[in-house]
């Protein structure tokens, strides 16, 4: 038995995809979700093979379900999403399904993951990479998703003061307390608007509007002192960016 579920708002859509599956009794559909918060509970609980994802959708975003993962599911979208962004991330996916779809289009992308199921390990190295790249798409991200327990927290971008590298994780220094995210220095670098958040060391990236001054270190570094009373290093290069953006 194949287990699937589906992750989408629109239940006509879902419905759909039900109509669809009846062609492929071997799979068996163990929930429909509404949005992304289901969708991670949903997965935590049945461990699926497959996901069928809307991307747009109400509380969080089927990326944003997808950073929430430790282990994701592989995926295949089905989504009303801009058909030109989606190519961005068709190298990374299984398939997409662009709404509306008809039953052979369905056919095809079921029987091309049947023929080529993933390994976990594969499967998680395509999904981290379909995250990497939607993080460069033109859309800047105003909010991060970060998981705490069994809580979602969504903190907006504006109340991150600086983040920190923390092996294969990165913590985010808030006006409310500290989260850690399952991302790299170099997902935020590249997700986050370059002119409100420059990465001033290997291991930091500071809120520009959060530095107070910077006050000279050792040989050509510096330290960025914040409002929050923080302090942070700023290397050759950091300072370079700092002050192409600052337009010193």
């Amino acid at each position: 038995m194949i287990k699937v579920l589906i992750i989408d708002d629109e239940p006509l859509a879902r419905s759909l995809i039900l109509e669809y599956l009846q062609a492929f009794p071997q799979i068996k559909v163990l929930q429909e979700c509404n949005d992304g918060f289901e969708g991670v509970k949903a997965v935590q609980l049945h461990q699926p093979d497959l996901i069928f994802l809307d991307i747009q959708m109400p509380k969080i975003n089927g990326f944003e379900m997808l950073e929430l993962l430790e282990e994701p599911p592989t995926v295949i979208f089905t989504t009303a999403f801009d058909q030109y962004a989606l190519k961005a991330f068709e190298a990374h996916a299984v398939d997409y399904l662009l709404k509306p779809f008809s039953q052979d289009r369905f056919n095809k992308a079921i029987n091309k993951w049947l023929e080529h199921k993933l390994t976990i390990p594969e499967n998680k190295m395509k999904t981290d990479a379909l995250l990497e790249t939607a993080a460069q798409s033109a859309e800047r991200h105003d909010r991060v998703v970060v998981k705490l327990g069994h809580k979602i927290n969504i903190i907006p971008v504006v109340d991150i003061q600086y983040l920190a590298a923390d092996d294969d994780y990165v913590n985010l220094h808030t006006t409310q307390g500290t989260y850690l995210k399952n991302r790299t220095m170099s997902y935020f670098e590249k997700s986050l608007d370059p002119q409100q958040f420059v990465r001033v060391h290997r291991s930091y990236m500071v809120q520009i509007s959060q530095i107070t001054r910077l006050d000279p270190y050792q040989k050509d570094t510096y330290i960025a002192k914040l409002r929050s009373g923080a302090e942070i290093p700023v290397s050759r290069s950091g300072y370079t960016k700092l002050k192409a953006v600052l337009q010193l």
